[in-house]
């Protein structure tokens, strides 16, 4: 498959995606999560294109082909999605995002709500809502699962790996400890069809904050999956036959379909 490698300037900063072509008007663009990159969804969009998508990958500011910088703050990365989608003249685009690409992508819904047909939010950490108490983060040793994950992406990605920065981790589990309630106050403002994809045992995503999540959002469902964190690499096949169904278009209404 023929894909273009872009690099634009971001306020100083490179950011740089993959463009795998196709003449969709309405793009899926597909962000990864931290310590990843855009090859972590090579397989998903393969099936993308086949299904005759339009599809962009993009390597958030740290990861990948993009550049490192001083500011990892998350409102950063969603900036840089946005960044990408002018670069390209997208008005409107189907968007997917894994963990903090989750995050990412969920910003760009409520900032330009008219801009994103269907919205997945693949195992994104929730942010802490005021009043929550903060996760128990610092001196916690990793779980089973969380090593198998670390272990296994430096085996099936290891460029990804070696080129993230590092010294992104302190801010972001510092973000991830408090409270953001301007996050919470835009929810309401997403207008997308949007579907909240749920890891099982070693998932990320709290099941209070969720419920809350969903209430917020119009038209918000969620798959639940026995895998962990990382669903689209670890139970591909499963995912696509959720994720793939809901992002082809229905012509009569201009939207996704709905997932039960």
């Amino acid at each position: 498959m023929s894909v273009h490698v872009t690099e634009l300037d971001v306020g100083g900063v490179r950011i740089a995606y993959r463009d795998f072509g196709g003449s969709d008007d309405v793009p899926v663009v597909l962000v990864h999560g931290m310590g990843g990159d855009s090859s972590t969804w090579n397989r998903f969009a393969t099936a993308l294109k086949a299904a005759g998508r339009r599809v962009v990958a993009i390597d958030l500011r740290g990861h990948g082909r993009s550049a490192h910088t001083a500011d990892y703050s998350f409102d950063a990365f969603g900036a840089d999605v946005i960044a990408v989608l002018d670069h390209l003249d997208v008005t409107v685009a189907d968007l997917v995002g894994h963990s903090l690409g989750g995050y990412a992508v969920s910003v760009v819904a409520h900032t330009r709500p008219a801009a994103v047909r269907s919205l997945v939010v693949e195992e994104m950490p929730i942010p802490i809502r005021p009043g929550d108490d903060p996760p128990t983060l610092t001196g916690r040793l990793p779980s089973p699962s969380e090593l198998w994950h670390a272990g296994t992406s430096i085996v099936k990605h290891p460029r990804a790996v070696f080129a993230f920065d590092r010294s992104m981790t302190a801010p972001a589990l510092a973000q991830f400890r408090r409270p953001n309630p301007l996050w919470w106050e835009r929810l309401s403002k997403i207008s997308a069809s949007t579907l909240v994809l749920r890891g099982g045992p070693g998932g990320m995503v709290d099941p209070a904050r969720l419920e809350t999540m969903v209430a917020a959002i119009a038209d918000c469902s969620v798959v639940s999956f026995e895998t962990g964190h990382s669903i689209h690499r670890d139970r591909y096949r499963h995912f696509e036959a959720v994720v793939l169904p809901f992002l082809m278009r229905d012509d009569s209404t201009g939207r996704g379909p709905t997932i039960g």
